[in-house]
């Protein structure tokens, strides 16, 4: 299944003219930790399937459903079934600012299972299918129907998994209210994570002293605010490190760091390598 891989770099192969990919895959083959820009949804439907994602095994069953964000480190065992692999460009729908929140809950991964949330995991699948008979059957209008369905996967999995969820204990319209302050904070975070963001001034942006700010930030992105900073941060670096004209520590200062090493430091902590080991796998 992985037709390019330098280092531990998987340079997925899309479709002609499209930017996604889907095996209907039944190797009994063990693939190597890699990682890759794309997003993954594996779900197997015949026999399980073991994968580790970021240090994390996960056994999926029949049904089960795993969506791996780009850049996770991951591997899979070598397993006799057959199993939906979906691959996609998840560039296209960054622009969506109400799904910056989504993705902090599934980052690294999520998996889906019907005995958690039955009715979001059977209409995922069913989306699965339907993009699977979109891709199989090459229909026009095809990767305009997947990309619309995948929107649809990342919706389900937003109202039913995330913490956000009416976490604001608060009537309707200050709900509303709240909710939408939270995703222009999560926004300006990722358009802004390079420079100095304090608590301080993102509390105050969002209006809510400091303390309160904290509190009902982690209630919307399930991570504490510094926690979802550095995590954005890192995510804007590895971006940085495919270009070759750039040294590790100019990467560090665009991204916001005060220092190379606690950018080394964060940078390890939260993929499992190095800036330098990650730059190498990128362009070697």
């Amino acid at each position: 299944m992985i037709e390019t891989l330098n280092g531990i770099k998987e340079t997925v192969n899309f479709k002609t003219n499209t930017t996604i990919r889907l095996y209907a895959n039944d190797d009994c083959e063990a693939y190597p930790s890699h990682w890759h820009a794309p997003l993954e949804i594996i779900m197997p439907i015949e026999n399980s399937y073991r994968v580790t994602c970021c240090k994390t095994l996960f056994t999926l069953r029949e049904d089960d459903i795993l969506i791996i964000t780009p850049g996770a480190i991951h591997s899979m065992e070598a397993e006799k079934g057959k199993r939906l692999i979906f691959q996609a460009d998840f560039t296209l729908l960054h622009g969506i600012k109400e799904l910056e929140a989504t993705l902090s809950i599934i980052s690294p991964a999520l998996l889906i299972i019907p005995e958690d949330k039955k009715e979001a995991h059977d209409k995922i699948k069913e989306l699965l299918y339907e993009i699977s008979e979109e891709y199989f059957n090459d229909m026009s209008l095809s990767e305009a129907s997947i990309y619309a369905k995948l929107l649809e996967i990342f919706v389900r999995i937003g109202r039913s998994y995330s913490p956000n969820l009416n976490c604001f204990n608060s009537r309707l319209n200050k709900q509303r209210e709240y909710t939408e302050r939270f995703l222009y904070i999560c926004s300006y975070i990722s358009e802004h994570c390079g420079e100095d963001i304090s608590l301080d001034k993102a509390a105050a942006l969002s209006g809510f002293s400091k303390y309160h700010f904290s509190r009902l930030f982690k209630q919307f992105t399930n991570v504490s605010y510094y926690k979802y900073l550095n995590r954005k941060r890192i995510e804007a670096a590895e971006k940085l490190l495919a270009d070759n004209e750039l040294t590790i520590t100019e990467v560090s200062l665009r991204c916001g760091f005060s220092s190379l090493s606690a950018f080394i430091r964060m940078f390890r902590l939260m993929k499992d390598c190095t800036p330098t080991e990650f730059k190498t796998m990128y362009t070697s």
